[in-house]
């Protein structure tokens, strides 16, 4: 006899080769456990092959008969071989699930829930769930507040044990009948509901009498209060309670409290039976920092004062499942009204998509791309989008308010807020991807959002699926496509029907009422919707190729915009250039498709003044967004200036020419930085290069052009011009004038004062034209620190230099031309001149003690002076307390004093001179580290803040939304604002005690 009490009698034998044509990964050891079916084994071998895993579903049945016993084990394997319902079911869940097959290999009379005819059919109304799971632990359901009976440890392993026949019951539905996954979610959420009421029974029992001083009730939120919960889920509650008639408030909160801990340990704690889940009670008021639960008036003042926007989202969920409904109830309505409201609170859309971005942060990277929860295309997308619909319009329409996810989505449909097409769609991907997370969860009956690697796992689920036919290869195709559905949808979900809306064109999607259009765009982040609303209509409307294309574009542009700091400028921007190269063929071709330059244009608009204005200029840079944004050289400018010049007649076209390239140049350089793709001293370094290729290319025309209306030929000097200041050291930014010095030298036999004349008609020329105003920001080029300074003649010989330098130069001009850089104009001037101010700059002998404090001095003048009225000396980019000043003042203290010796120190560059301070050991390595990141960082904030602005300035800007865009540059996700705030005062108070210690001794 085999363990079920089966004749083991002859029958035909079905070979290892059948097996494997049938499904069996080991078929070897199929046949051994075939063997212990007996006569049984030949009607069964195909309904177990139809199972998710064949081999699972033979292996657990044969250990159900050998667990069942001779008599129960014979029982089975009639009524398996007799009812083909009664063998699917039980075979379905065998093969799908190892926790179930468990729990019947301890149960194994539960096997007999699966006889029953109407199991397919009929779903168990939720109070007669309840009711049962009530009795198991002895307590009677008609009570008021019901009270277990059983000794405690037996009546909590029974709330195991008939929550487990409950669930098997409802496994053999979903897998065999075809049970919608909303179906069994329902089931599955008033399960628990029934789950909560007996634990709460079981825990009145612990609390004993004392448990009649309050009215407690637990509020699903979540899935289940949703009515959606999965096989396996923390179970997401509020407690809410109140005294009872004529108890003490305070006796009553302690009751309260202890049957609230009571009725969550009784669900989590593991005895004999297992466990059910975790009772989460997180989103309480002030989280697991605030009490556990709180009466009717406490909710209410916390959800008017203190209650963030997220919460109200939450509370969409709400709903009473356990206890004392009618206290249950009147919380749900008490909270109503705030849900409903909450999209007319402040920083609603950055609260909203701050939660997201949390969201996603928080995915491990090794899950990110097999999340079916928490990924980019996965439910939670679903469920934020259809909940923020809701949430814009749930206001004035309370129709589209179901709290679960596929009815609401359903009703949004039907309202129009979603087209009937993706609304189907949406719920055909959110459908396949709940059942694939059942089918996960239900094999072991774990938490977990994870899609398995394996091979044998997957194809378990695609199977299960009912995908038999190479299951692994259709699962993942499926999966993959209902992914791109989501995340395509996600991103036109709430712009379709708007551009729908004002295109007026014939159309079976969502059409939005002007006042729900609005409501949605205020929603998304649009400080002015009806101008964004007609800014869409001017941008859709009509029937033309361009039309027709930018309705295309628009649902993904729209989304881009409004993840980026300012909505309104990106539209706005991107119909003003829209309108400019609409009719160019290539431009909405581009857009269309190249994914990388449309979403980089959208940042970009939405984010950079600066940008936008260039673009507005120079709209052929758009071309530009698709290349890698490494800013060219200055040689291979200078060539194409030269060029471009040269097909110019006149001075003043041949220098707009040169300024047009310049202007595409910044744009290169402005586009590349706002995205994060080029690093702050690159940025720098590429500006002065630019200004480089600017001067030079605007010298030559100009030279050539003076001596010309003079009548000079040859020109009677060579000229060159001296980079300095921060232009000098390669690290100009957007907003920086080109700080020079013209230096002349007259060829053999010219007359001095002719060329004196010459050089400075050239030096000024120069400036004015580089200033015109025109389509790009002038180049203002700055000759202040010459010698002897405005009153000083606008350029000079390399003699009259070197007398000056000889005679007259004091501690601060040396100090200037720390950052002088010969890079225009005639070569072998240029190496002259730098061979005359090197020993100024670099005394053998170094720095004076005198000459020391003389620079201190002058530092202390220009902190007390120059720092503007008003301004924050903890805060101000160039002159604060560690600021750009502090930190270049100091370095430039060490060159003088040490670049006699050290070659290193001999640069213009800031950071290269730091890090040969650091190498010759005159500053400590954290010293010189601080004071390089605080640099760098202040550079970076001043270069955004221009961005952001259009203008250049050296203080963080007072509105929310540029400071916001400038957090946003600098790669702070969006809603972190503050701490790039922190982050900017801390770094610069450890610059300034690092100056303290290094410059002021």
């Amino acid at each position: 006899m085999s363990p079920a009490g089966s004749p083991t009698g002859s029958r035909p034998a079905t070979t290892q080769g059948q097996l494997t044509r049938l499904g069996f990964d080991d078929p070897e050891r199929a046949l051994a456990d075939l063997a212990l079916l007996g006569t049984a084994a030949d009607p069964l071998v195909a309904l177990i092959a139809q199972a998710a895993d064949p081999d699972l579903a033979l292996t657990s049945l044969t250990r159900l008969l050998e667990q069942a016993g001779t008599d129960e084990g014979r029982a089975l394997l009639t009524a398996l071989v007799d009812d083909e319902g009664t063998a699917m079911r039980l075979l379905s869940v065998l093969g799908a699930s190892e926790a179930l097959a468990d729990h019947l290999c301890r149960h194994p009379e539960h096997w007999r829930e699966l006889t029953d005819p109407t199991l397919g059919s009929t779903r168990p109304p939720a109070y007669a769930v309840r009711e049962e799971l009530l009795r198991v632990v002895g307590a009677d359901p008609r009570d008021a507040q019901p009270t277990a009976s059983r000794p405690d440890a037996e009546a909590v392993d029974a709330l195991r044990v008939e929550y487990r026949r409950v669930l098997l019951r409802l496994a053999a539905r979903d897998l065999t009948h075809h049970l919608g996954v909303d179906d069994a979610a329902a089931e599955l959420s008033d399960l628990a509901a029934g789950t909560l009421d007996a634990a709460l029974a079981v825990a009145r029992q612990r609390v004993g009498a004392d448990a009649a001083q309050a009215r407690l009730a637990v509020i699903a939120m979540g899935k289940c209060g949703g009515h959606e919960l999965n096989y396996v889920s923390d179970v997401d509650v509020i407690f809410v309670h109140e005294p009872a008639e004529g108890a003490d408030p305070d006796r009553a909160l302690k009751v309260a409290t202890q049957l609230a801990g009571h009725l969550m340990r009784v669900c989590s704690e593991h005895t004999g039976e297992g466990t059910i889940w975790p009772v989460d009670a997180a989103l309480r008021p002030e989280g697991k920092a605030g009490p556990l639960t709180r009466t009717l008036a406490s909710h209410q003042g916390y959800y008017e004062r203190w209650a963030s926007t997220w919460e109200f989202q939450a509370l969409l969920k709400a709903r009473a499942v356990a206890g004392d409904l009618a206290l249950g109830a009147a919380y749900v309505a008490m909270v109503q009204p705030m849900i409903w409201s909450a999209v007319e609170r402040d920083g609603f859309v950055e609260d909203t998509q701050a939660m997201r971005r949390r969201v996603i942060a928080h995915i491990p990277a090794s899950q990110a791309e097999r999340q079916l929860k928490l990924g980019s295309g996965g439910l939670r997308d679903v469920e934020f989008a259809v909940q923020l619909l809701q949430l814009v319009h749930g206001r004035t329409d309370e129709s589209i308010r179901p709290s679960t996810t596929l009815s609401a989505l359903a009703r949004l449909t039907t309202g129009g807020y979603v087209g009937r097409e993706d609304g189907e769609a949406l719920h055909e991907a959110y459908a396949f991807l709940r059942t694939l997370e059942h089918r996960i969860q239900l094999f072991q009956l774990r938490r977990t959002h994870v899609v398995p690697e394996d091979e044998r796992s997957l194809r378990r689920l695609g199977r299960s699926m009912g995908y038999t036919k190479e299951p692994v290869a259709t699962l993942d195709k499926e999966w993959q496509h209902h992914r791109r559905e989501v995340r395509r949808l996600h991103e036109k979900l709430f712009y379709r029907p708007l551009l729908t809306s004002v295109a007026r064109l014939e159309s079976d999607e969502a059409r939005l009422t002007p006042e729900a259009a609005t409501a949605r765009l205020a929603a998304l982040g649009f400080a002015d919707p009806r101008a964004a609303l007609r800014h869409l209509e001017a941008l859709t409307s009509g029937v033309t190729r361009t039309a027709n294309i930018q309705r295309q574009l628009l649902p993904v542009m729209l989304d881009w915009f409004a993840e980026a700091p300012d909505p309104d400028a990106g539209l706005f921007g991107f119909r003003r250039l829209s309108e400019s190269l609409g009719r160019t063929p290539w431009y909405l071709k581009t857009l269309r498709d190249e994914g990388q330059v449309a979403e980089r244009l959208a940042k970009l608009l939405a984010t950079s003044r600066y940008v936008s204005a260039l673009l507005e200029q120079e709209p052929a840079g758009v071309r530009m967004l698709g290349e890698d944004l490494t800013p060219l050289s200055s040689e291979q400018v200078v060539e194409e200036m030269l060029a471009a010049a040269g097909r110019r007649t006149g001075a003043e076209d041949a220098v707009r020419a040169i300024r047009a390239v310049r202007r595409r140049e910044l744009l290169r350089v402005a586009a590349g930085d706002a995205l994060g793709l080029t690093d702050v001293a690159d940025v720098g370094a590429a500006l002065s290069r630019l200004t480089d290729a600017t001067l030079e290319a605007t010298l030559r025309v100009v030279t050539a052009s003076v001596a010309q209306a003079k009548g000079l030929d040859p020109a009677p000097a060579r000229i060159a011009v001296i980079a300095m200041g921060r232009y000098g050291g390669f690290e100009l930014s957007y907003g920086s004038d080109a700080d020079v010095l013209f230096v002349h030298e007259p060829v053999e036999g010219a007359d001095q004062h002719a060329t004196s004349s010459y050089a400075v008609a050239v030096a000024n020329e120069v400036r004015r034209l580089l200033a015109l105003p025109g389509g790009d920001p002038a180049l203002v080029v700055d000759a202040d620190l010459r010698p002897e300074g405005k009153q000083g003649p606008l350029s000079r010989s390399l003699d009259s230099h070197a007398a000056y330098y000889a005679k007259w130069s004091h501690v601060w001009e040396a100090q200037a031309l720390l950052r002088a850089d010969a890079v225009v104009g005639d070569e072998g001037l240029r190496e002259r001149f730098v061979a005359l101010i090197d020993p100024l700059r670099y005394p053998a002998a170094g720095l004076s003690e005198d000459d020391a404090v003389e620079v201190r001095r002058i530092k202390a003048r220009v902190d007390k002076e120059r720092l503007p009225r008003g301004a924050d000396p903890a805060s101000h980019l160039k002159l604060g307390r560690g600021g750009l000043a502090d930190i270049e003042w100091t370095v430039q203290l060490l060159q003088m004093q040490h670049a006699g010796s050290v070659a290193g120190l001999r640069t213009p560059r800031t950071l290269d001179a730091l890090a040969a301070a650091r190498g010759a050991g005159l500053i400590g390595a954290a010293d010189a580290e601080a004071l390089a990141h605080g640099w760098r960082w202040v550079s970076r904030i001043r270069n955004a803040v221009t961005l952001v602005r259009g203008k250049g300035s050296d203080t963080l800007p007072h509105d929310i939304r540029e400071r916001a865009a400038v957090a946003n540059v600098l790669g702070y996700p969006a809603g972190a604002t503050d701490r790039m705030v922190n982050d900017h005062l801390r770094t610069m108070r450890v610059s300034s005690e690092v100056v303290d210690r290094v410059f002021w001794g």
